[in-house]
């Protein structure tokens, strides 16, 4: 199942067009926040949940908290569990600059593990 299925289930809207826009920008966020420029498996989850999220609170752009009917509802720009989740991925930082990790294929196989000696 993919991510924009996935949000098309625990939504219910029938517009593919929107949850791929709020998908896109939720990774955007995750990725800038985690000081990355690849998307890896574990912070997809967490893009998928901010997408959610930002989908329950369209037409509530910058409003921090909301009281109607005695109710009141205070919100978070980033929900803790997201959170925690996209620092367990982040990249240090050296001297402003995080490196990533080359993909495996980048890097060539040792010449000694193939030779018999």
């Amino acid at each position: 199942m993919t991510d924009l299925e996935m949000i098309k289930k625990i939504t219910g809207e029938s517009d593919e067009e929107l949850l791929s826009l709020l998908l896109v920008m939720a990774e955007e966020k995750v990725l800038s926040l985690a000081w990355r420029t690849k998307m890896i498996y574990p912070l997809k989850p967490a893009a998928r949940d901010w997408a959610v999220v930002a989908y329950n609170r369209l037409g509530m752009q910058g409003e921090t908290s909301r009281s109607e009917g005695g109710i009141s509802s205070a919100f978070a720009e980033i929900p803790k569990e997201i959170e925690e989740t996209i620092k367990r991925y982040r990249l240090g930082r050296v001297r402003g600059h995080a490196y990533e990790k080359k993909p495996d294929e980048a890097v060539p196989p040792q010449e000694e593990e193939c030779q018999e000696g």
